[in-house]
């Protein structure tokens, strides 16, 4: 069992460096770039589960929160927490929990996964548009506008594709006993 926790573990960390490089696939639309950081985000918790699906995620933040340069853009450091995206970046793993969560819970599924990452998208636009009122100071429809709108279709779009894949992925995964 302790070579299976391991291997969970240097997965997590491989998906980790993954969820780092999809970041850095953007389109910058100040206040909050459009990355492909959330579908790469959503596939590890739907391939891994709650436990390393989130730890996988919440390396990634911490990552990026020392200072190595893992957010968009190339970016890095705790500055970026407190900063106007920072409640996008903190919300992931609350999402990724989530996703696994249900998944564990309901079953792994194509249809349960379209349904949990499609409320992870709405966890992590909720509390990243909560963020970015406070502290931009937005009123809430400028922060709606801004941090909020513009993401719901991309990102359900995201959602419907990381569900698919994460799946097919996760089981053959499963089958060949990787994880």
């Amino acid at each position: 069992m302790r070579n299976d926790r391991l291997k969970m573990m240097i997965v997590a960390a491989l998906f980790a460096a993954i969820i780092s490089v999809a970041a850095q696939i953007m389109i910058n639309i100040p206040p909050v770039p459009f990355t492909l950081m959330t579908i790469a985000v959503m596939l590890t918790a739907t391939i891994l589960g709650k436990k390393y699906g989130t730890l996988a995620v919440t390396v990634y933040v911490l990552m990026g929160a020392v200072g190595i340069p893992v957010y968009a853009g190339m970016k890095g450091g705790f500055g970026i927490i407190l900063g106007p995206t920072g409640g996008y970046l903190i919300a992931i793993i609350p999402a990724a929990f989530f996703i696994g969560w249900y998944l564990e819970k309901f079953g792994h599924t194509k249809v349960h996964a379209i349904v949990a990452n499609m409320v992870a998208v709405f966890i992590i636009l909720i509390i990243g548009t909560l963020w970015l009122k406070v502290v931009a100071d937005l009123p809430w429809d400028g922060a709606i506008k801004g941090g909020m709108l513009p993401f719901i279709l991309p990102d359900l779009a995201k959602a419907v594709v990381a569900a698919v894949l994460g799946i097919i992925i996760r089981n053959r995964l499963v089958a060949a006993k990787l994880i």
